[in-house]
């Protein structure tokens, strides 16, 4: 997978999640999860979820008892190890994530990558994205290094992503504090405008994450229908 499709995908994803009541939302890792559900035709443990993200049992559980709660998947214990919890997505589920796609597709505007895709195709791709979840830090790291010579200000970053200008701008001082980004320029009286540069360190961050990116191989296959 190409940077900028990701990081398309996951900026109208973004836009479309602002337009959700807050009770509602799906992080992105929990949309993964649908269209994984939806993809497999079946039923999926919560190990094998764990596994498909690379998460830890308990954020596993977390996510899909939110799922759970808002009606989109089913969790059962299983009938071998009743330890282990079986999950499948509702009807419902199916319905919601329809939308999500379609609002996700309708969300990538002209002049950003992958503006043509359909929702049957963008299953595969946030199936396959659902592996390397990125946060919003590690988001406006990516942002950065798309910027010319690794640079960018917080208002670039709030178009390029999608995100919230509060959201950006605490992710941006966290990362400021962990040396990997700088800000070349401490005069600047709007700090939406000011500039920002990735340090070497941000700049090595950014090229590992996105050496992983490029390791996504989205499927070919269409959904299977259970």
């Amino acid at each position: 997978m190409e940077l900028r499709d990701y990081m398309s995908i996951r900026r109208a994803y973004n836009i479309v999640r602002q337009n959700v009541p807050t009770q509602k939302r799906l992080t992105f890792s929990e949309f993964a999860i649908l269209c994984r559900l939806s993809l497999s035709g079946g039923s999926l443990r919560t190990s094998d979820i764990a596994d498909y993200q690379g998460s830890l049992r308990p954020t596993t559980t977390h996510r899909t008892k939110h799922l759970a709660s808002l009606g989109l998947i089913m969790r059962e214990k299983g009938e071998v190890d009743r330890r282990n919890v079986v999950c499948k997505i509702t009807d419902g589920g199916e319905k919601i994530l329809g939308e999500l796609c379609a609002l996700t597709c309708d969300a990538i505007t002209p002049g950003y990558a992958l503006s043509r895709i359909q929702p049957e195709r963008l299953y595969l791709y946030v199936d396959s994205m659902g592996t390397l979840p990125c946060l919003s830090g590690e988001l406006v790291l990516l942002g950065l290094s798309m910027g010319e010579s690794g640079t960018g200000s917080v208002s670039e970053l709030v178009e390029l992503l999608g995100l919230l200008q509060p959201t950006v701008s605490m992710s941006v001082s966290s990362l400021v504090e962990e040396g990997l980004v700088e800000r070349p320029n401490e005069q600047v009286e709007n700090i939406r405008v000011a500039p920002l540069r990735l340090t070497e360190l941000g700049k090595a961050a950014a090229d590992e994450i996105t050496a992983q990116i490029t390791q996504l191989v989205v499927r070919r296959k269409s959904r299977s229908k259970s």
